[in-house]
C-alpha cells in the first residue's frame, strides 16, 4: 500500500502531504489525501513543493507537500451516482495527474466492475509490488459505491498488470509448496497486499498436503506455506 499521508491541521484542509517510492507516487498520494474534503481535486488544481526527493537505495520515501490553489478547484454541481462513471472519472484524474497519456475502458458484469488503465509507461501507475494500483483498486471501490448498500467486486487493472502478477504469484506458491514437501518445513513467501494473500489461499486451498497461513504486519505481512504431517 501507498504510505499513509500525514495531514495539515492548520490550514484547514487546505495543504497535505504524501509519501511514495517516487516524487509522482507521492504527489498522487497527497491529491488522495484533498480528495474528501475537495471532491474532484486533480493536479491541475494543486501546487506542489518536492520536501524530498526519495532514496530508494536507503528506503527513504519521496515526500512532497501539495497546496490547494482554491481559485482553480472547482466543487462539481454534484455527486456522479453511477458506480462505473465514479471510477472512469477517478482514474481519468489520477492518470492525468501522474502526467500519463492513458485510456480508461470499464467492463461491467453481474458480479463485478473491472476497470482496465491501457497506455504507455504505466509503471508509475502500478508502482512496487503493485503498491500504487493496490490503492487505486482500494479507493475505487470506496469512491463507486460511497452512499450505496449495493456492491460489486472491483478490480483496477493496467495492461494486464493483474494476469502476470497473478501467474506469477501461482508460480511462486508452487515453487512454495514444493520446498516445503522437500524439506518436510515452513517456507515463508514475500511481502504481498492482502489482495494477494487472497489469491495464493485461494490457489492452495483445495491441496491435501500444505496448509497456509499469514504472518507478520503490514506493509510486511507475508504467506507461510507448511506441509502437513501425516498421522
Amino acid at each position: 500500500m501507498i504510505p499513509a499521508m500525514e495531514r495539515d491541521d492548520v490550514e484547514s484542509g487546505a495543504t497535505a502531504e504524501g509519501e511514495g517510492t517516487s516524487v509522482g507516487e507521492a504527489k498522487w498520494s497527497a491529491i488522495r489525501a484533498l480528495e474528501p474534503e475537495f471532491p474532484g481535486i486533480d493536479a491541475d488544481d494543486v501546487e506542489f513543493e518536492v520536501l524530498d526527493e526519495g532514496d530508494p537505495g536507503e528506503g527513504r520515501p519521496a515526500r512532497v507537500r501539495a497546496i490547494v490553489d482554491e481559485s482553480e478547484w472547482e466543487e462539481e454541481d454534484g455527486p456522479v451516482e453511477d458506480p462505473v462513471e465514479r471510477i472512469r472519472e477517478m482514474l481519468t484524474r489520477v492518470t492525468r495527474g501522474f502526467g500519463l497519456r492513458a485510456s480508461v475502458e470499464i467492463e461491467e458484469t453481474g458480479e463485478e466492475i473491472r476497470a482496465t488503465v491501457n497506455g504507455e509507461d504505466l509503471g508509475l501507475l502500478i508502482g512496487k509490488h503493485g503498491s500504487t494500483i493496490d490503492a487505486l483498486q482500494h479507493l475505487a471501490t470506496r469512491i463507486a459505491f460511497h452512499g450505496r448498500e449495493d456492491r460489486k467486486n472491483v478490480v483496477v487493472d493496467a495492461a494486464g498488470y493483474r494476469e502476470r502478477r497473478e501467474g506469477a504469484l501461482r508460480r511462486a506458491a508452487d515453487q512454495a509448496v514444493s520446498d516445503a514437501l522437500a524439506y518436510g518445513r515452513p517456507v515463508e513467501l514475500e511481502p504481498m497486499s492482502s489482495p494477494e494473500r487472497r489469491i495464493v489461499h485461494t490457489y492452495l486451498r483445495d491441496r491435501t498436503d500444505v496448509q497456509t497461513h499469514s504472518e507478520g504486519d503490514e506493509p510486511d505481512r507475508r504467506l507461510v506455506v507448511t506441509p502437513v504431517r501425516s498421522t
